[in-house]
């Protein structure tokens, strides 16, 4: 987290107060139209025209009233083929800037998320593959049949391993669903790492001012690597490149709870 006075907190404790406001309106008059329009337009369609400029308004509105730029760094040329993403969970940033920066995507979530009114209602009309995680067995199945599903009809398919947001300099062991999804079906993986929560703190919820660091790692070939492997060349690239661009590298913390208990 960036050094703070009692000035700058309270500062930047009233422009969240505002990004929220002004969220909770966007999402209003986003989302309601949408929801009434995205029966008419196939999957594809809902992506380009609904999801990704309202991903792109989020960032935008964080950048404008936050105070959250951004800067990207790429490792590596991007293949021309739907991919895996998996991302270090920080906070609610990277759900909004990585369907910016990479789309056509669909994300890995938690199925009881689609059940929150408006919200859940839009997240559940993008396609999301929707998952289970009480049922370890079950959910990894219906990650590696949606996922399938997904990357063949051209879509990115974005896995944030860690099943919840993490706290800056802490870590959580990452699930192996990703690394399954992608040595099934030969699809490259793009590892990304970025350092949202040090201005996007998951235990509170104040938003500071400053410049998120993205690294997209160049892509991991599946052909030829184990699933064993490839799972954990992916998690020690994530944790090794967010230690080097945080101001909170890893603490020696631990997380084992199922989820953050957070939802924005």
């Amino acid at each position: 987290m960036p050094e703070t006075t009692a000035r700058s907190t309270s500062l930047a404790a009233c422009r969240t107060i505002i990004f929220m406001v002004w969220m909770t309106f966007l999402t209003l008059i986003w989302i309601l139209p949408a929801l009434i329009i995205s029966p008419l337009m196939d999957l594809p369609a809902r992506h380009r025209f609904i999801g990704r400029p309202f991903c792109i308004a989020c960032v935008w509105s964080a950048r404008l009233i936050l105070g959250l730029r951004w800067k990207v760094i790429y490792e590596g040329e991007l293949p021309s083929r739907p991919s895996i993403i998996v991302a270090k969970h920080q906070s609610s940033w990277e759900t909004f800037m990585l369907p910016a920066l990479l789309p056509p995507q669909v994300q890995v979530i938690k199925k009881e998320l689609t059940r929150i009114p408006i919200f859940g209602w839009y997240l559940a009309m993008m396609g999301p593959i929707t998952i289970d995680r009480t049922q370890r067995t079950t959910a990894l199945k219906g990650l590696v049949k949606q996922g399938t599903k997904r990357l063949n009809n051209g879509f990115h398919v974005l896995i944030f391993p860690e099943g919840s947001r993490v706290p800056a300099g802490a870590r959580k062991a990452f699930s192996k669903g990703g690394s399954m999804l992608a040595s099934r079906v030969k699809a490259p993986v793009i590892p990304v790492a970025h350092n949202a929560g040090d201005f996007w703190p998951n235990h509170h919820w104040i938003r500071y001012p400053g410049t998120i660091t993205v690294v997209i790692g160049a892509p991991l070939d599946s052909k030829d690597l184990p699933t064993k492997f490839l799972h954990q060349q992916c998690e020690e690239w994530i944790n090794n490149r967010v230690d080097e661009i945080s101001a909170t590298p890893f603490q020696g913390t631990v997380i084992t709870e199922l989820t953050s208990g957070k939802r924005f």
